[in-house]
């Protein structure tokens, strides 16, 4: 690709809309900020080899019954029979450590899947943004940021995080150019920033979690850079970006 183009940026509000903006040449940039992404990072974070996501709890059950560990969630709770759910706390410390771990979640395992065939998918969430932004501008390609949403549905946590990353972009490349939706999404970011935890604070998922008495699990997902790995789709699994790449990015 000629890097002296301008990089177009795009967002999509959730995996329905997926095929209207799919093309040959994007970075696909999976966001569930509340709570899969966030614990895909967390889990390689505390040492995991691989994380291999799948859409349904069928799928998920074959691999428990080979002996793999599993985490699967629906609707914000974790599923009977599972080793974990998707919280990031429970994909810490040593039950993950050198493990291959499957997860099958409601919204960003489906998004996952609907990207499986593009260029390239990654993983975003706030506590690997400083990484992904950094990478993302040393490939000098277009990036679609596709929201998990909630139930194919719009929600407002994974449109923040789209915002954000679009106002970074933006403010570190003078090639971005960006779609109507992520300038609508960078100014929607700009007035959240300041606190986007009170800015989320009505938001329908949120309100949910929140029910669930997980708070803990909010504060952490909207905590920024607490990694600086990058999750990357190879073939049927997610593995850890490899370390020379991400060196590229910061010499």
């Amino acid at each position: 690709m000629d890097v002296s183009q301008t990089i177009k940026i795009d967002a999509c509000f959730s995996p329905h809309l997926y095929p209207v903006y799919k093309d040959d040449e994007s970075i696909v940039v999976i966001i569930d900020v509340l709570r899969a992404t966030s614990a895909i990072c967390t889990a390689f974070e505390h040492g995991a080899v691989k994380v291999i996501p799948v859409a349904s709890i069928a799928e998920a059950k074959v691999y428990k019954e080979k002996g793999y560990k599993v985490g699967a969630e629906r609707d914000g709770v974790m599923v009977d029979g599972f080793d974990f759910g998707n919280s990031p706390f429970s994909y810490m410390g040593e039950n993950v450590k050198d493990q291959t771990i499957v997860i099958t979640t409601t919204n960003g395992t489906q998004a996952i899947e609907a990207a499986r065939k593009a260029y390239k998918v990654v993983i975003g969430s706030f506590i690997n943004i400083s990484a992904l932004c950094d990478w993302l501008i040393s490939e000098k390609r277009p990036v679609l940021l596709l929201c998990s949403g909630w139930k194919n549905k719009f929600n407002l946590e994974d449109a923040l995080f789209a915002g954000a990353v679009t106002e970074i972009l933006s403010e570190r490349s003078e090639q971005i150019k960006c779609g109507d939706a992520c300038l609508a999404l960078k100014y929607l970011y700009q007035m959240a920033k300041q606190d986007p935890v009170k800015f989320l604070k009505h938001s329908s998922h949120k309100e949910r979690l929140a029910k669930l008495n997980l708070k803990k699990d909010i504060k952490y997902c909207l905590t920024p850079d607490l990694s600086r790995i990058i999750p990357v789709l190879e073939d049927e699994a997610l593995v850890s970006m490899p370390v020379d790449r991400l060196a590229e990015t910061s010499s």
